[in-house]
């Protein structure tokens, strides 16, 4: 079996992790507009921004993979590991990894999206010097 190198993983890795978050972010979104919060907006906006970064990141990576003829699938997923089969012209690698460690990961996209999303946009920054 000849393996995939760090170029072609990178993308796919990223595009698993980001989906993942993508699905996270949407279900915070609606557990605070079904939710009991007495100010919504500030939250629900930093979400729709989030979300909306991360689904224009993931539209790079797609091309990108589409491009590399990168693939990635899910195998199977227990209570403690879950696999993933990586193609790319022919070759493939399969990759378990530890639920933990997938939870970690997304987390870091998400802290990642939430410090870009709170970023003051260069266009609109004012001017109070």
């Amino acid at each position: 079996m000849r393996y995939l190198n760090d170029e072609e993983l990178q993308p796919a890795s990223r595009f698993l992790f980001l989906s993942m978050a993508i699905v996270v972010i949407q279900q915070d979104l609606q557990t605070i507009e079904q939710g009991r919060f007495k100010i919504k907006e500030p939250y629900t906006k930093l979400l729709e921004k989030m979300h909306s970064d991360a689904v224009n990141e993931r539209k790079e990576l797609r091309k990108t993979m589409r491009d590399k003829k990168i693939q990635v699938m899910a195998l199977n997923k227990n209570d403690s590991f879950s696999s993933y089969l990586f193609l790319c012209r022919g070759r493939e690698e399969k990759r378990n990894y530890f639920n933990p460690a997938i939870r970690k990961k997304v987390e870091a996209i998400i802290q990642e999206l939430m410090r870009k999303a709170l970023q003051p946009h260069p266009d609109y920054a004012s001017a109070d010097t």
